[in-house]
């Protein structure tokens, strides 16, 4: 089979957001109007929330949670050891210091019984990431929560579509956080979203979004806030991906089935799925494997055919910026630190072709016979 360039990620978008946001110019208004509390409605409905409000990205979103919850300078809270920097980051923006804690093995998501070894009195909160598709065992997380007074702020910046036991995920804790960025199922190029069932959670975070008051074109301020919005523009293309959400995540399932068929009688490359017993349903942010023969030498092959991957998360304790700050030890995450040799995320974007999801598959067998 001869080569062919295939693209890590492209977005879904195409002439029908073009269109979508021109009426905002025709109307002369570009910035938080009618289409957002459209599409703030529309992502109510999908996750059945009672409230929500938008940021300008996911990182800012879980700042927004972080504050409206109560977490304050000094304060810890906990976080998998295996996510994108931003979920520590939004941490560390409030003052407060993230802990952070392994994963599980088979399917990636925050290990709750290492979060005993960290609990202290100054644990405020846990923060589950539900990565790559599938949702963390939140019978766990709420369990834990509960049992040890913690306020819970989910990060599901993947999340989109994605359930704990027909639960959609972000609605179990405190608040929950997801994004729009340009390679999330959907997109609007940045932003966030922020959903909570807690009406005063839901009234901090009018206040933190919105210059420290709840109604626009007041210039009394009560509460000390900042500037969250978003535009219509970035609403009418959310709208316009809303309505292809159903499409993007039957082609996502698609391209895991067609990953998974190609990769089955393959000795040494594994698919990260949820546990056989998990409550989670499973649609690939992307598709993860794990190769025995480690991640470095199949990225290489995979370059040298034209084929973009990406790793996945370097181990959030051996980033230089909090190696500065953390007493952490290797041998308190060597499932995080195993993942990162292993893993390897596939090109799983919706506009992939089966043609080239064997081509990918096929580039893998040969790399094996080497």
């Amino acid at each position: 089979m001869f080569n062919m360039k295939v693209n890590q990620f492209q977005p879904y978008i195409g002439q029908e957001e073009y269109e979508a946001i021109k009426p905002c110019f025709d109307n002369n208004w570009i910035t938080e109007g009618k289409k957002c509390q459209e599409f703030a409605g529309s992502l109510l409905d999908l996750t059945g929330a009672k409230h929500g409000v938008f940021a300008q990205n996911g990182t800012l979103a879980l700042y927004l949670a972080l504050r409206a919850i109560g977490v304050k300078p000094h304060d810890e809270v906990i976080v998998p050891n295996f996510t994108f920097i931003a979920s520590a980051n939004a941490v560390e923006m409030c003052g407060a210091v993230p802990v952070f804690v392994d994963i599980n093995e088979e399917d990636l998501q925050i290990n709750v019984e290492d979060c005993e070894r960290v609990l202290t009195k100054k644990t405020k909160a846990i923060m589950p990431v539900h990565i790559f598709g599938m949702c963390a065992n939140m019978d766990e997380v709420m369990s834990f929560a509960k049992d040890n007074n913690l306020k819970v702020v989910e990060d599901a910046a993947q999340g989109i579509e994605i359930t704990w036991d027909g639960k959609h995920s972000g609605t179990f804790g405190d608040a929950g956080c997801f994004s729009f960025f340009a390679d999330k199922t959907i997109t609007i190029g940045e932003g966030g979203f922020v959903v909570t069932n807690d009406e005063q959670v839901y009234e901090n975070m009018l206040y933190l979004r919105n210059q420290g008051r709840i109604n626009r074109g007041s210039f009394i301020h009560p509460e000390i806030g900042y500037n969250f919005r978003i535009t219509d523009i970035q609403a009418a293309i959310g709208l316009v991906q809303m309505s292809k959400l159903n499409e993007i995540v039957e082609k996502k399932k698609t391209i895991l089935k067609l990953y998974k068929e190609g990769l089955a009688d393959l000795n040494g490359i594994r698919v990260v799925e949820p546990p056989k017993n998990s409550k989670s349903n499973h649609i690939p942010f992307r598709v993860v494997i794990m190769s025995e023969k480690g991640a470095e030498g199949l990225a290489s092959h995979f370059s040298e055919n034209e084929i973009e991957t990406r790793s996945v998360f370097y181990p959030l304790h051996k980033q230089p910026c909090y190696q500065k700050k953390s007493i952490n030890k290797d041998e308190d995450f060597k499932v995080s630190l195993k993942a990162y040799e292993l893993g390897l995320c596939l090109p799983s974007y919706p506009a992939l072709e089966e043609n080239k999801i064997n081509f990918i598959c096929d580039t893998i067998k040969k790399y094996l016979l080497k």
